[in-house]
């Protein structure tokens, strides 16, 4: 550790606060808040890191800068806008690029509401952002149903202007000309600001009071103008809410990742209706915990949303504490629904992304995924050609073996090969196994065909050892790198090693593994059966002298058994196999 790190860590506090850690050039590299700065500062020096990433980033660390505050979550607050403000290489990426649409009431006389992307300081009221457009359009629409608002740009508080054809086909009341007062008018927008804030409730309350007020004072059309209004709100609420409208405001976060990335998805619930829905993308860069990442995507979704909501729905506790504000993880009831709902989201989201990559550059795709499985198994270079072996028989009889060959981690048919052990007597999967494996790789040595890079065994210790000794004979040890996989806990075995590794099981190199040993075990059963029929078959009635293969299947395709065929009448046995032939085959089964 350099003296200038250590003498910082010695004069650390034990308070919440945010460090820093800077490169040589002076660049800071990553961000993290502490409830205890000495302590969780000093832990990246103290002892020997098992993750790589980590140990290179402590490696780089040449300077570190700390802020103390108050609590713990003003730690998370400052620790998220650092973040946002310096990108550093090691923390965690919340892909994002996206400018979203916001809903603006502007500061001034008789105020405008209309759609923009880019909010300005200018005393204006803003609400969003949305992370549809289709929302905004149909929020303003509605606003546009409701309350008839001026959208010209004049400043009427400081010049004459005349009324537009807004006026005359009744998108507007003419307050330029004071046909409509401001107190009106700013009724109108205090009901809007209701119904931008997702209080839709509130709106028809205040609706069917000024309703039952007119029709009690006789005024019968104005009563019926604000019963429409309540049909379109209600309405509008109605196809909006999802659960029970009692709820209230609330938060609902949901998790799901694979190796390489996390993606959590947010919606924002208010009366039982989802105001904002959200899913975001986090590239792991040091193997973070869920219960880390859940928590630095809340701090940032509910700052950059604006929300105020005291509960927060979570399927498990992230490491984020605010003050004020519960975390509920719901067995069952609509809270339940919720958070079900937001995991089908990040899982959709998860999925698309998957095959947007898949579609768009296939090439990355299977990049990806043979450089993850090189790492994982130690390979000294891609698996490009990848072969696996299974053996199928009953009991002994039939004994069959099959070999699929996947390039670019895609199954290439045209190369798969089945194979009859001919060496093997009885149920030998040891013997079998290095019968297949020699007969394979000795005939593309013959023939001068490349060899893959990786071949898989469907079995344990012992069919690996079978395969093992076969390579050894064609002088291929060392050459080609060979693994066995055992069925019952997905132990992967690697020569010369009696302990088995456990990849993840969420990885994509125990996926492919496992998807190759599942198409050779379904190669080889498909060849077993059909080799079992075709033994059927001969023993029933090849042995009869004079019928030859054509009239077997003849007969099998019309009597659909042998059974059947041994009581069939004679004059069906010689529609089907002409007179001869029947009478051979009744003689022979009389």
């Amino acid at each position: 550790m350099k003296e200038t790190v250590q003498h910082i860590i010695s004069n650390l506090p034990d308070s919440p606060g945010v460090y820093q850690f800077l490169n040589d050039e002076g660049k800071v590299i990553y961000v993290g808040k502490a409830k205890n700065l000495k302590k969780r500062v000093s832990s990246y020096f103290n002892k020997t890191h098992d993750n790589r990433k980590v140990a290179v980033m402590v490696s780089k660390i040449a300077d570190l800068q700390t802020i103390v505050v108050d609590t713990e979550s003003d730690a998370l607050l400052l620790e998220n806008n650092l973040i946002k403000k310096y990108q550093p290489r090691y923390n965690v990426n919340l892909k994002d690029d996206k400018s979203f649409p916001w809903i603006v009431i502007r500061n001034e006389p008789f105020p405008r509401v209309y759609q923009m992307r880019n909010p300005v300081h200018d005393g204006s009221q803003y609400f969003g952002p949305y992370t549809s457009v289709g929302m905004v359009r149909t929020l303003l629409e509605l606003v546009k149903q409701l309350y008839p608002l001026r959208t010209c740009k004049e400043n009427i508080a400081r010049q004459k202007v005349k009324i537009c054809l807004e006026y005359h086909i009744g998108n507007c009341k003419g307050p330029c000309e004071g046909f409509q007062t401001e107190e009106d008018y700013n009724e109108s927008i205090a009901q809007i600001r209701h119904i931008l804030k997702g209080n839709i409730a509130n709106v028809i309350q205040r609706q069917k009071a000024l309703m039952n007020q007119y029709a009690e004072s006789y005024r019968f059309e104005e009563a019926e103008l604000v019963k429409n209004k309540i049909a379109m709100l209600e309405k509008f609420r109605s196809k909006s809410t999802v659960v029970n409208p009692s709820i209230g405001q609330v938060d609902v976060f949901s998790y799901e990742e694979d190796i390489h990335c996390a993606y959590v998805n947010y919606l924002r619930i208010v009366d039982g209706a989802i105001i904002q829905a959200y899913t975001v993308e986090l590239n792991k860069k040091l193997d973070e915990q869920p219960a880390e990442l859940l928590g630095y995507t809340i701090t940032n979704l509910r700052e950059r949303f604006m929300s105020q909501s005291r509960e927060i729905i979570v399927p498990f506790e992230p490491d984020a504490k605010f003050a004020g504000i519960t975390y509920t993880i719901p067995m069952k009831g609509d809270k339940k629904t919720l958070l079900e709902l937001s995991q089908r989201n990040a899982r959709f989201f998860q999925l698309e992304k998957k095959k947007q990559i898949e579609k768009t550059d296939p090439d990355r795709h299977v990049n990806r995924i043979m450089e993850t499985l090189k790492q994982d198994l130690h390979l000294n270079e891609l698996p490009v050609h990848i072969e696996c072996f299974d053996n199928s028989n009953i009991q002994g009889t039939n004994p069959v073996a099959s070999c699929v060959v996947f390039k670019n981690v895609s199954p290439s048919k045209k190369e798969y090969r089945h194979f009859n052990i001919k060496t093997v007597e009885g149920s030998n999967d040891f013997a079998s196994m290095e019968e297949v494996v020699f007969r394979r790789y000795r005939r593309m040595i013959e023939e001068e065909e490349s060899l893959p890079q990786l071949i898989i065994i469907d079995g344990g210790k012992g069919q690996l050892s079978s395969a093992m000794h076969s390579l050894e004979q064609l002088g291929l040890n060392g050459k080609i790198a060979i693994i066995g996989i055992a069925k019952r806990l997905e132990e992967i075995y690697f020569p010369g090693d009696s302990t088995p590794v456990y990849l993840d099981k969420r990885s994509e190199s125990l996926k492919l593994i496992q998807h190759m040993r599942d198409e050779a075990h379904r190669f080889g059963i498909k060849f077993h059966r059909n080799k079992r029929s075709g033994t059927m078959i001969h023993t029933e009635l090849q042995n009869i002298e004079g019928v030859g293969q054509k009239t077997v299947e003849k007969l099998l395709q019309k009597f659909k058994s042998v059974e059947r065929l041994k009581t069939a009448p004679l004059e069906e046995l010689e529609k089907v196999a002409g007179k001869r032939m029947a009478g051979i085959v009744a003689k022979f089964f009389s």
